[in-house]
């Protein structure tokens, strides 16, 4: 007897690196029978067709939803609630739903203007995977591999939702975990949100300077490699950055009086305060464990 997929159906909102990786790692496990894409960009959808990434998509996701067993909303936080809202009246009774989303209060508070509740085949969900590169060209199967995907059930999710989402992510070599909306937001505030306006602001910084080509064309290794998330989508990440501002802007104050203490020890010639904190960053650097 043939065994089943995990998944029917399956529709991806947004068939870009993480929704179109996500595809592509459920066919090579054979766990997905059909994928269906939505979303504006109508060439990239093309594409994903030809690459064999979806068997077919449609431009209107109330179409594409129809008769999903599970759904994946993989665009920016701020289409997210025009998206849920326009596939509600054609979801099918029984299909999961999830998001990828960087932040999850917001989401959670999209979904509850819209349902006026908590639906139980609700699952946000966030995969902690990704490149500068966006678009279906640049997804891949082994995206999520040895990478950490983070989904925050709420009280009102069902276990069945939950156990579907969570082996889900499992069969694409991911680790998953749980964890609450609110420690959601703040751990990536902290980790993720905060390293990408860093590496934003520093390259519009330097960009502006009246000889800012001189300084580019000797930018060493330490530059190319902090600066590289400031490639990434910018529309994205304006979204991530106004979803997320009340963890981002505390993150922000305390880097910033952190930052200011080490200038006043240069100013200061304080170079035992400068070497400390050099000594305490790599200390810490070197006992995280990145891979």
């Amino acid at each position: 007897m043939t065994r089943q997929p995990l998944i029917q159906r399956l529709c991806v909102i947004g068939v870009g690196l993480i929704g179109g990786s996500l595809a592509r790692a459920l066919r090579e496990k054979g766990e997905v029978a059909e994928v269906v894409g939505a979303g504006r960009g109508e060439d990239n959808l093309r594409v994903a067709v030809r690459l064999g990434v979806v068997d077919r998509y449609d431009t209107d996701p109330a179409r594409a939803v129809a008769g999903a067993d599970v759904v994946v909303v993989a665009v920016p936080l701020g289409a997210i609630e025009p998206v849920l809202r326009a596939i509600v009246p054609r979801l099918s009774p029984d299909a999961v739903v999830t998001d990828v989303g960087s932040a999850k209060g917001s989401v959670v508070a999209d979904v509850e203007r819209i349902y006026g509740h908590i639906p139980p085949n609700f699952v946000p969900g966030h995969p902690i995977a990704g490149t500068e590169k966006s678009g279906v060209k640049a997804s891949f199967a082994a995206l999520f591999q040895r990478r950490r995907v983070i989904l925050t059930p709420l009280a009102e999710t069902a276990a069945t939702a939950h156990r579907l989402v969570r082996k889900m992510w499992e069969l694409t070599g991911a680790e998953v975990v749980d964890m609450g909306v609110r420690h959601h937001d703040a751990v990536l505030a902290a980790t993720s949100h905060l390293p990408h306006m860093l590496a934003y602001t520093l390259v519009d910084t330097l960009a502006r300077l009246d000889d800012r080509a001189e300084i580019f064309r000797y930018a060493a290794g330490g530059f190319r490699d902090f600066t590289r998330i400031a490639s990434s989508d910018p529309r994205m990440w304006h979204d991530i950055c106004v979803a997320n501002r009340e963890q981002l802007l505390e993150m922000i104050a305390l880097f910033s009086a952190d930052l200011s203490r080490l200038a006043e020890a240069i100013r200061d010639d304080d170079r035992a305060a400068i070497l400390a904190t050099f000594q305490r960053a790599k200390r810490a650097r070197d006992n995280l464990y990145l891979d």
